[in-house]
């Protein structure tokens, strides 16, 4: 399977209300570079793949998101009942999900 293919089946699996770091579906494809993630992440183009449940390590937003930006990333985030902290991060504690998502 593409690598790409690989992310998306990954991230179609992060429930409602949840986020996964990059860094964690990276880990579950096989490879260290979440950086490639991300990449897999902006050229997603299917919006049944939810892109909005995967954050910076620290619960940031991606800037980058395919979507509209960090704004409308964390907008999707906050009507999944995803609070932000006053520093614009996810609480990961709350909210993170670890893989395999039961």
């Amino acid at each position: 399977m593409r690598f790409f293919q690989q992310v998306y089946e990954v991230v179609r699996q992060i429930p409602k209300g949840s986020v996964v770091t990059y860094g964690d579906v990276a880990k579950v494809v096989g490879t260290r570079d979440a950086r490639r993630v991300g990449q897999a992440l902006h050229a997603n183009r299917d919006p049944g793949v939810p892109c909005h449940r995967v954050v910076f390590g620290d619960g940031r937003p991606a800037p980058g998101y395919a979507f509209g930006g960090s704004g409308k990333q964390r907008e999707k985030l906050e009507q999944e009942g995803i609070k932000f902290t006053q520093e614009g991060k996810v609480n990961l504690k709350e909210y993170q999900v670890l893989f395999p998502v039961s």
